[in-house]
């Protein structure tokens, strides 16, 4: 079983619109059209069974509205292997009732993104988030590291993460791009080991400018395959999600890159599935009778 522990979509009038601002902004390009429709393509394609998908709040009017859009979608999202977390911004007030409201109505998780909601992640704001959420059980995945589209701040740096750790200590507590994106000397030196786990979203392979704009990526490579490793290993690959960043890497590509690396079956195993249904609190039925990679 193979499952993207982090994925993205929008609403299908939207999506066009988002991900051409998204990969002018970033750089680099979409490889899927960012619909819920073109995700479940694109799982289909890469042998992937499930995946989750993380809403990004931009700004405190967009989180009861789009979490109650998400709620509604739930069962067809299912039914297509999609599961989804809800959304939460720092500056939304009633973030314990509509905490507990995901709660409620099945959410495992919420996403958050100091680089687009322009708060560090150790900000009150956000730590007060973050412990509400693991109070209430909820799984809290946070963007980490450097955004590619947004680089002249780290809004969430390996020292913020350490410091949320220890004034919050988080039982649930997910780090996009393992660890912290274009930081991972800091990640390998000082964050490796720590209670959280981490995910390979947009942390391995090459990164392909976008054509259609004059500038090049923020940077051209991701981790080489010894360094992943390496940090994986440090950090202890029992706390590794198997993650894309889709529709910003090619699920079909990613599923190749971790078949083709020289991990241990027990290691593939839990990148690919035993840790994410482990943290998910979940026994899921494989969706694919075999994958097409293999």
């Amino acid at each position: 079983m193979i499952i993207d522990f982090h994925t993205h979509t929008f609403p299908d009038k939207i999506a066009a619109a988002a991900i051409d601002k998204l990969a002018r902004v970033s750089r680099t390009i979409p490889y899927s059209d960012g619909t819920v429709t073109g995700l479940a393509a694109s799982m289909e394609q890469a042998g992937i069974d499930y995946s989750v998908n993380m809403p990004v709040m931009t700004s405190v009017a967009q989180v009861e509205k789009v979490n109650s859009s998400l709620m509604r979608s739930q069962e067809q999202f299912l039914q297509q292997g999609i599961l989804t977390f809800g959304g939460m911004h720092p500056d939304y007030e009633n973030y314990r009732a509509e905490l507990k409201r995901l709660k409620e109505n099945g959410f495992l998780g919420i996403k958050l993104h100091p680089a687009y909601q322009s708060v560090d992640l150790d900000d009150i704001r956000m730590m007060r988030i973050i412990d509400c959420a693991s109070e209430l059980g909820l799984i809290t995945l946070t963007h980490a590291g450097i955004d590619i589209g947004i680089y002249e701040h780290n809004y969430c740096s390996v020292s913020h993460v350490l410091h949320v750790l220890d004034q919050v200590h988080p039982e649930k507590f997910v780090l996009a791009h393992m660890g912290n994106w274009g930081c991972w000397d800091e990640v390998e030196r000082d964050l490796a080991g720590a209670p959280v786990w981490l995910d390979t979203a947009f942390s391995i392979g090459t990164i392909a400018p976008n054509p259609d704009v004059a500038e090049l990526p923020y940077q051209p490579e991701n981790l080489p395959t010894e360094d992943f490793l390496r940090i994986a290993r440090k950090h202890g690959t029992g706390r590794i999600l198997f993650a894309t960043d889709s529709p910003w890497s090619d699920q079909q590509d990613y599923v190749a890159r971790f078949l083709d690396m020289p991990l241990t079956e027990q290691e593939r195993e839990e990148i690919f599935s035993k840790n994410a249904l482990a943290l998910l609190g979940l026994t899921l039925p494989e969706r694919v009778s075999r994958h097409c990679s293999q």
